[in-house]
């Protein structure tokens, strides 16, 4: 599970890393979630439930977070609650 974090928005990959393969995405940009009127925590926490569940879907219960070098709090951290809420383990 790999994180991009711009100044407005936040992105997360759910990465194959053996075979070079995107299997999942989830972003701020979506219409769902970017139609809530929210702050940026609340819209990372949505983007984790989201991914999460795309990775249930798929298939995928483990994964290993890549924060991308930045820093475990925030949106990061908020992020990361909404993917366990979604249902993935760390």
């Amino acid at each position: 599970l790999a994180i991009y974090r711009s100044n407005k928005e936040i992105y997360a990959q759910l990465i194959d890393d053996q075979n070079g393969v995107t299997l999942a995405s989830a972003s701020s940009r979506e219409k769902s979630i970017a139609s809530s009127s929210v702050n940026k925590t609340e819209q990372a926490k949505m983007v984790g439930k989201a991914i999460g569940e795309k990775a249930v879907s798929a298939g995928v219960e483990t994964v290993c977070f890549d924060r991308g070098g930045y820093l475990y709090h925030g949106r990061v951290k908020s992020l990361a609650d909404g993917a366990r809420e979604g249902g993935l383990k760390f």
